[in-house]
């Protein structure tokens, strides 16, 4: 299923990081059901893959794909001020999930799971 939604861009100062936030969210293996519910918050979302999709928003932008079993990956940039907002979405959906914040040196900085 195509999930395709206009929302707001990704804030300039951060399209030149490296991917800096990295996750798993367990219990679903349908990443449009994924898609459609960051959709409902009011991102931004597209196809960028068979299965995969770009999701976005003015203080992040994460690639979702469906891995081994009902999991489905998420990595990207996200606003570090940010983690928090991110991590309440996820835990909004009722599946437990991992994130992980990195600094500019890979250096792990935050970790949550919900």
């Amino acid at each position: 299923m195509d999930i395709f939604a206009e929302g707001p861009e990704l804030d300039r100062q951060w399209l030149d990081l490296s991917n800096n936030a990295w996750g798993v969210l367990h219990g679903c293996h349908d990443t449009s059901v994924v898609a459609a519910r960051f959709v409902g918050a009011g991102w931004s979302s597209r196809s960028s893959s068979w299965y995969g999709y770009e999701l976005e928003t003015s203080w992040c932008q994460m690639e979702i794909d469906p891995i081994d079993g009902p999991k489905v990956l998420l990595n990207g940039v996200v606003d570090p001020a940010h983690l928090d907002d991110l991590s309440r979405l996820l835990g909004s959906f009722g599946l437990p999930y991992e994130l992980e914040l990195s600094d500019e040196h890979n250096a792990l900085v935050r970790e949550i799971r919900g």
